[in-house]
């Protein structure tokens, strides 16, 4: 099988997702504490209120919380298009516009209850996130929730009892430790500087993209920041890298 591991490096994938997870987990939980518990990333959680506000007929709760689940659709939508189209550059990108999104939706004025517009940019954000980086089977990590996570955890212990579990069997467990530690340093945050705890996440993801524009461009082959023969996140398995086939077009 063909590795479509992104990036190509094992030991530089699972920093960059243990970290992008810790983020994630800091700014769902700052927003969650900021804004009447609503979900930043975890999309299961605002489904649910969905539903409960739905069997109330409480329409507001369900223009709040059906409009965050479609702006995090959209991130993801968005991620996966950024990351077919930008190339060696793809890692660099995406995390200057996560980065600069949630920096957005911290001066945003508030909107109504019904449309919490400054929420978007940071939703957007998180759903963007989990484009980001891909497993060996070219499937997004999912950086930002963990229910997939703690169910390929446990069904990877099953496969080492039966046999053996799937490479990426070995990133969940830090995975799930970085997104709750995360959630725990977002809470701590929030306490002390209310809204403006979103700084943090959004510096440290700024910071990250800088890293990643300048390793890029010094070393512009290297399994740390690029895979080649990796096409965009959940594609078809006979689905060809873009960037790789806009290049053999233009060559042509």
């Amino acid at each position: 099988m063909t590795d479509k591991s992104f990036p190509a490096d094992d030991r530089t994938r699972l920093r960059f997702a243990v970290t992008l997870s810790l983020l994630a987990g800091m700014a769902d939980a700052i927003g969650f504490i900021e804004y009447a518990q609503l979900f930043m990333s975890f999309m299961s959680g605002n489904t649910t209120r969905f539903g409960e506000a739905a069997s109330d007929a409480d329409w507001i709760g369900v223009a709040r919380f059906g409009s965050v689940i479609m702006v995090f659709c959209l991130g993801a939508f968005l991620g996966t298009f950024v990351a077919a189209w930008s190339g060696r550059w793809r890692l660099a990108s995406l995390l200057t516009v996560q980065g600069t999104l949630i920096l957005v939706g911290v001066f945003l004025p508030h909107g109504p209850d019904a449309v919490p517009w400054h929420v978007y940019p940071i939703v957007l954000a998180l759903g963007l996130q989990n484009a980001t980086l891909q497993d060996e089977s070219g499937r997004s990590l999912a950086l930002t929730y963990v229910t997939g996570t703690v169910v390929r955890f446990g069904a990877g212990l099953a496969n080492m009892l039966l046999h053996r579990p799937a490479p990426s069997f070995w990133i969940q467990g830090p995975l799930w430790l970085g997104l709750t530690s995360g959630a725990v340093v977002g809470g701590f945050l929030q306490h002390y500087l209310g809204e403006r705890a979103f700084l943090v996440p959004a510096g440290a993801v700024l910071l990250l993209a800088t890293l990643a524009w300048i390793l890029t461009a010094l070393r512009p082959d290297s399994k740390a920041l690029t895979s080649p023969t990796a096409p965009q996140p959940d594609a078809h398995p006979d689905a060809k890298p873009l960037s790789t086939v806009l290049t053999a077009r233009g060559e042509n």
